[in-house]
């Protein structure tokens, strides 16, 4: 590989045009340097977001009882499941979109952009026509809890139905990430999470003779935040000038291209997979943590959301890898990709052991936010200790199938990461469990994480590298 050092060309249309933060606005910048362009608005972004629900559910809890929680809880893995379609569609449009952008080819970005809106509506669409119809019958069969049923209906169907704009705001975001511009995007999500962190709690007590709209308003806070955000996003990219502005332009090219959609979908949908799966791997993880008892639960909840705002910066530096790839390759410049994949690594390597020693010297104070029990605390910081330092090896697979991923080869590193979750990490995970206790269950994190960079790594070494780069578009 090349050293970080390596420079990218300029990938995009002249400076003058470029929106703020966009890899192609600092031709001759190294990479370390773009790279940390792009990081700080995204770490930040998704450190909003996080803190947003967080905070939301502490309002709902606080202001409205357990049970109205509890409501808003159950719909969760529906509401993912969506979002990890939408996710997988913006993940495989940014990549279609980085590489358009890094050839210059603004209407081609354009009919990409008005693809991926045009099916994140239609499908939106669907489901707030008939999630909401049918919400009773979905939340029955979730299993819901007949105390909270008429609560967690409201709430699921008010969010099904603002489902349409939602998929809008979240692909924008995604592709706006593709051209560059990782600014827009977070002050966005900035505008969304304080409307939201402000109407929430006003609606819940009615504040300034606003209804009082109980475990609703949660629901409609989140409409009216995303709805704002849009609205401001759309002047904020017609007055600096972006590709993916919303203009007569755009407007023309909002209809579905069937080959376009191929390419999307080729690279969306394991992705989209990828997290689905991950998130049904993460309740066999419960369900065996649960078994310890309620302290191993309670220590497994809170080094979870210590260990959130950690990966914030790894999964950053793999989206960096991924929209810089993808426009190399755009401009007709994969000798490149080494240099990216080399200072993708070294950026996850040092922003991991950075974050790993933080949270290892600090990890009583940290975790002491949480937990009030000694006992449940000493088990909490040495679980802590290996989730943190396994942070390291994640970054390093993570950032390979990101850069494979910029090219379209997205199935082998995703097949990859699914069959060591699946066929390794859960059955290390139970067995070692048997020798060890609830240590041996995050002792298979590790062991899993080596096992799948080194496939991916070898993936990577004798068969990626020696293929022939194409654009897909």
């Amino acid at each position: 590989m090349t050293q970080p050092a390596d420079r990218l060309p300029q990938t995009g249309t002249p400076p003058a045009q470029e929106p703020p933060g966009s890899a192609a606005s600092t031709p001759s910048a190294p990479l370390w340097r773009t790279f940390l362009a792009f990081l700080g608005p995204m770490v930040l972004a998704n450190t909003l977001q996080s803190l947003s629900g967080t905070i939301n559910s502490v309002f709902t809890g606080q202001l409205l009882g357990v049970q109205a929680l509890a409501a808003v809880a159950a719909f969760f893995p529906v509401m993912f499941l969506f979002i990890s379609f939408v996710i997988g569609l913006g993940a495989g449009a940014s990549v279609l979109v980085g590489q358009a952008y890094g050839a210059r080819m603004h209407d081609k970005l354009r009919a990409i952009a008005g693809t991926a809106m045009c099916v994140g509506l239609l499908f939106g669409a669907v489901v707030a026509v008939f999630g909401s119809l049918f919400t009773t019958p979905l939340m029955r069969l979730l299993g819901t809890p007949p105390d909270i049923m008429e609560q967690a209906t409201l709430y699921s169907r008010i969010v099904l139905l603002g489902m349409p704009g939602l998929f809008v705001f979240l692909l924008a975001t995604s592709l706006l990430r593709g051209v560059g511009d990782t600014v827009s995007p977070m002050l966005a999500l900035l505008i969304s999470t304080v409307t939201g962190l402000v109407c929430t709690p006003a609606l819940i007590t009615g504040w300034g003779g606003l209804p009082r709209l109980g475990v609703a308003s949660a629901g409609v806070s989140l409409i009216i935040g995303y709805s704002l955000a849009l609205a401001w996003l759309g002047w904020r990219l017609r007055r600096i000038g972006s590709p993916l502005a919303p203009d007569a332009q755009l407007g023309k090219a909002m209809r579905i291209d069937k080959a376009l959609l191929k390419s999307i979908l080729r690279v969306g949908i394991p992705t989209g997979v990828q997290m689905i799966a991950s998130s049904m791997a993460g309740l066999v993880v419960v369900s065996l943590v649960n078994g310890f008892g309620s302290s191993a639960t309670a220590a497994y909840g809170a080094v979870n959301q210590i260990n959130a705002f950690a990966q914030f910066p790894v999964i950053s530096v793999a989206i960096t890898a991924s929209i810089l790839g993808a426009q190399a390759i755009g401009a007709g410049r994969s000798e490149r990709l080494g240099a990216i994949t080399a200072t993708a690594i070294w950026m996850n390597l040092a922003l991991g052991a950075a974050l790993a020693l933080i949270g290892s010297l600090f990890a009583r104070p940290l975790l002491g936010l949480f937990i009030t029990d000694a006992q449940v605390l000493t088990l909490a910081i040495e679980l802590l200790h290996i989730v943190l330092w396994s942070g390291l090896l994640l970054g390093c697979f993570i950032a390979l199938s990101a850069i494979m991923r910029a090219s379209g080869d997205v199935v082998i590193p995703t097949a990859i990461t699914i069959g060591v979750l699946a066929v390794l990490e859960l059955p290390m995970a139970w067995a070692l469990s048997r020798s060890f206790g609830l240590m041996g269950i995050w002792m298979a994190l590790p062991l899993s994480y080596t096992i799948t960079l080194c496939l991916q790594a070898a993936y990577y070494r004798l068969v990626w590298k020696k293929r022939p780069i194409r654009r897909l578009v």
